[in-house]
């Protein structure tokens, strides 16, 4: 049985807990309180955590015999005794003509169990179900499940959630070929401290932890000292939903990831007092939220971000290239309004980037990868100082590299999965990933952008696209099949004259797209759209008529 085997049979599970009367977007936190404690156990039994981190009473053995209404009355005791670390217990008294005692007696003081199950509660109220949930846990062949890493099925699950768009749940996360890709190109090292402002699952600072374990046989090759640093210190993460807060402590804790007294991911607002309490980073992962702030300014309660806007991802990108040690790397996922949006806020964000870190490089990302078909996303690479001097705060930007996967690319979900080889284009052409390895490749080894790179990357059929040769042309005479290239470079001075700070920067011409100099008159555009009205509320006309007679 495959991991995704096993994520299809815990994603079944979904059909007993609605016929409990639990709606979609309750479906992952009620199973993964179940689920944590028996992963937990496998965990244990396989020797993979060395202590069992829950406290007697609390365990898989203390619930997969029982059934009926005490087995129910038991997990929710559970439960509470997992939230708050206490457990009410009646002692008999002794003597009859005295009432019992009720007590509060400890069940333990682990900070991180609290956190993880902080106002855990279970909204099952028929026995049978978490009777066969329980059933059902216990059929799995989790000896397999183990060869793969229980983290890594936990995280196979919250994918399935998060590709499944009733739940709402994708926008907490990123495509794991995106996750893995950008790491690959910062290149974490031990002992760098790494941190993401708006965590969701944890999913960036885990393909971190993963990426650091390959290149050190799992940390066996560390010092006590620096395996635990890695353990307690190297990852910090802020959350703002407290279920997915809770999401993200399990999928860390199942990596071997605990972090301090809070678990690796805080709960609270980075863009408010959370974010302004954090230590500066050697790396920032991070995909803040879309949108705009609800009830006001996004950035009113940190008088360290010198720019107000309502934009949240503004106020995000002037927290993160803020929060970098000089010499900080940074890949940050944003839509495409950052890039253009010509508010005062816009253009003084991007300059101040550009000021205070080096930008090297704008990924142009394909449609389709997030849950809100249609968005258009980009990743901005950057380093704080220039490329020359860490400590350097103004003109640090000399060069922007742009790499264009959107052009002619498909729209990515669930019909053409993003990392996969759909476009018979396989991995072995581009390296780790079919579709971002050939972006990898032009990025180079050196995870500041200082690497030698040339112009020109002509994947996916690039050099059959139409190309606007007046649109980032730089003015200058470029040869015809540069213009063709995914992989161009921008000088900071044409950015500045030709673009006037804007970053939203193309040159290849999308299949579909449509030039406006084409379009018909205003006049022919609507007499030809009450045209196709009429016809279609004759039609209606036509229908209603046809159902009157036949009634």
């Amino acid at each position: 049985m495959t991991n995704n085997d096993i994520v299809q049979k815990l994603w079944n599970l979904c059909d007993v807990l609605r016929d409990d009367g639990i709606n979609y977007s309750d479906y992952v936190t009620e199973l993964v309180l179940l689920l944590f404690i028996k992963m937990v156990h496998e965990n244990t039994e396989a020797g993979t955590l060395k202590k069992h981190p829950l406290p007697q009473g609390c365990r898989w053995t203390d619930i997969n015999e029982k059934s009926g209404i005490n087995l129910l009355n038991d997990y929710k005791a559970i439960l509470l005794a997992l939230s708050t670390g206490k457990r009410t217990e009646i002692i008999k008294s002794e003597n009859p003509s005295e009432p019992d005692k009720v007590e509060e007696v400890i069940v333990h003081q682990d900070p991180l169990i609290s956190a993880i199950y902080a106002d855990a509660q279970t909204r099952l109220r028929e026995p049978r179900h978490l009777e066969q949930m329980i059933k059902t846990l216990d059929q799995i062949d989790w000896f397999n499940a183990q060869k793969d890493g229980l983290g890594d099925l936990y995280e196979g699950l919250l994918e399935k959630n998060a590709s499944e768009t009733k739940s709402g749940a994708g926008q907490y996360f990123t495509p794991r070929a995106l996750i893995n890709s950008m790491v690959r190109c910062i290149k974490p090292q031990i002992g760098e401290v790494i941190q993401d402002p708006a965590a969701g699952t944890a999913g960036f600072l885990v393909a971190a932890d993963q990426y650091m374990r390959e290149q050190t046989d799992d940390y066996m090759d560390l010092s006590a000292k620096d395996a635990d640093f890695q353990k307690n210190e190297a990852f910090v993460g802020i959350e703002l939903v407290p279920n997915t807060r809770r999401l993200a402590l399990m999928n860390c804790l199942l990596h071997g990831m605990e972090g301090d007294d809070e678990g690796a991911v805080h709960l609270g607002n980075a863009l408010g007092d959370a974010g302004k309490a954090l230590q500066q980073a050697d790396i920032i992962l991070a995909n803040p939220p879309f949108g705009t702030s609800k009830g006001g300014e996004a950035s009113n309660t940190r008088d360290d971000l010198t720019y107000k806007t309502s934009n949240k991802q503004l106020a995000f990108l002037q927290h993160i290239y803020r929060n970098l040690k000089p010499g900080g790397r940074a890949a940050v996922v944003l839509p495409d309004n950052v890039l253009f949006e010509n508010s005062d806020a816009g253009l003084s964000v991007r300059r101040d980037l550009m000021d205070k870190c080096n930008l090297h490089t704008i990924l142009r990302l394909p449609t389709g990868i997030f849950y809100a078909q249609g968005v258009k996303t980009n990743v901005l690479f950057f380093t704080k100082g220039s490329a020359t001097d860490k400590y350097q705060s103004e003109n640090c930007t000399q060069n922007v590299w742009v790499y264009d996967l959107r052009t002619n690319m498909p729209s990515f979900g669930k019909r053409t999965p993003f990392g996969d080889s759909g476009l018979g284009f396989t991995a072995e052409c581009f390296g780790k990933d079919p579709h971002l390895g050939a972006f990898e490749k032009v990025f180079g080894d050196k995870p500041d952008g200082t690497s030698n790179r040339v112009e020109g990357e002509y994947s996916f059929g690039a050099e059959e696209i139409a190309v606007d040769k007046d649109a980032a042309a730089e003015n200058k005479n470029i040869d015809d099949k540069l213009l063709h290239s995914r992989w161009r470079c921008f000088s900071r001075e044409w950015i500045s004259e030709s673009k006037g700070d804007s970053l939203d920067i193309s040159w290849l011409k999308d299949k579909d797209s449509v030039d406006a100099a084409d379009l018909p008159e205003p006049s022919v555009l609507a007499r030809e759209a009450k045209e196709e009205l009429t016809a279609a509320l004759s039609e209606l006309d036509e229908l209603l008529a046809a159902l009157g007679e036949a009634q």
